[in-house]
């Protein structure tokens, strides 16, 4: 620890991210990313762009891009934001938005950036925890904003569970709530979870954010972007050009526009995961593992009878990398990536020699 580090920084805990291996032949299902390369539109896109004019500064406002955006939700520009991965947008989000005099809510197991955020920027919290069953309970979040909230926020389908709510849970959480912000983080929506994008137009304080990391297989370009009213998004420009008022470079401008363009080659690929994941779900369940209802691109799953570190452990030793987490509540499970049908069968393998030795 540094003499010279601010008090903010030594009493930091940062995020801790899924591990990047610098080793050939791993099968990698530790990070949700898509087993399957982006449209070759984007990488044509991408190649096109890389020339004289990288010496040249971006697009600050990436307008193209959220034109682009703009037309494939039926919005206007200005209820459009983009960043560096939705990570950056959502760092944003806390800030601008989410920093308010009473507590903000999310659940209390979520995405594990949330927390950091809040250390980062000073914001006050409170954890809500799931149910038994993990699920979010919209219970919890009905009419907080007279009463305990200054905010809300929490995945949709919630990581690293993988549960989903339908839209009208979602709308009844916002409905209840009309003078404080309520942020919905879709990352994963596109695997079979429905997006609140659709009531953006009747709901004031309502933000959504998504991601080109996971449906759009471009995790690797770092693009998010976030939609919501005109005032809201102005919050997060606001900050943006604060902090970096050029956020998205030459070719991540010109390979997300190209990925957004291509909707059909997303929503196919999209839905060979699903197909993958529900063929997943049902040979661990043969295993005798529990497996939560998953909306995402991933399933998290506990067998009765093994601690999931060791499963984790077992895994590694066959080039096979899964999510472990330390979480009390959730110590057990494992977050498996679906990956594609031959890496799903070598982590079937190696998991039935595990469990049926």
């Amino acid at each position: 620890m540094s003499q010279f580090w601010s008090p903010v920084v030594r009493s930091l805990q940062p995020y801790v991210p899924g591990e990047q291996p610098l080793v050939d032949n791993l099968i990698k299902l530790n990070t949700n990313e898509h087993p399957y390369g982006p449209s070759p539109r984007a990488l044509a896109a991408i190649e096109a762009a890389t020339n004289d004019s990288l010496r040249l500064y971006p697009d600050p406002h990436a307008g193209a891009l959220k034109q682009a955006l703009a037309k494939r939700y039926g919005l206007s520009v200005d209820q459009v934001f983009v960043g560096n991965g939705s990570d950056e947008v959502l760092a944003h989000t806390f800030f601008a938005l989410l920093n308010q005099k009473r507590p903000l809510l999310f659940p209390d197991l979520t995405y594990g950036f949330y927390p950091v955020y809040c250390q980062l920027f000073g914001i006050k919290h409170r954890l809500v925890p799931l149910d038994e069953a993990f699920q979010i309970k919209i219970s919890d979040y009905m009419g907080q904003g007279d009463q305990q909230a200054g905010a809300i926020i929490f995945p949709n389908p919630n990581a690293p569970t993988g549960r989903a709510l339908p839209l009208s849970d979602i709308e009844a959480v916002v409905r209840a709530n009309p003078t404080i912000p309520v942020v919905i983080d879709e990352a994963y929506v596109d695997f079979g979870a429905q997006s609140a994008v659709a009531l953006l137009g009747q709901y004031p304080n309502l933000l959504v954010v998504h991601s080109m990391s996971k449906s759009r297989s471009l995790a690797g370009l770092r693009v998010g972007y976030a939609l919501g009213a005109p005032d809201l998004v102005a919050g997060l420009e606001r900050v943006k050009d604060s902090f970096n008022s050029y956020p998205l470079d030459r070719l991540a401008q010109a390979g997300a526009l190209a990925a957004v363009e291509d909707t059909a080659y997303y929503e196919a690929a999209s839905q060979r995961v699903v197909a993958t994941r529900d063929q997943l779900t049902a040979r661990l369940q043969g295993l005798g593992f529990e497996v939560l209802p998953s909306s995402a691109n991933f399933v998290f799953a506990r067998h009765p009878e093994h601690q999931g570190k060791k499963l984790a452990d077992w895994l590694r030793e066959r080039a096979i990398l899964v999510r472990h987490f330390k979480h009390p509540r959730i110590e057990d499970f494992l977050r498996i990536t679906v990956g594609t049908p031959e890496q799903c069968d070598s982590l079937i393998k190696a998991l039935t020699e595990c469990v049926r030795p």
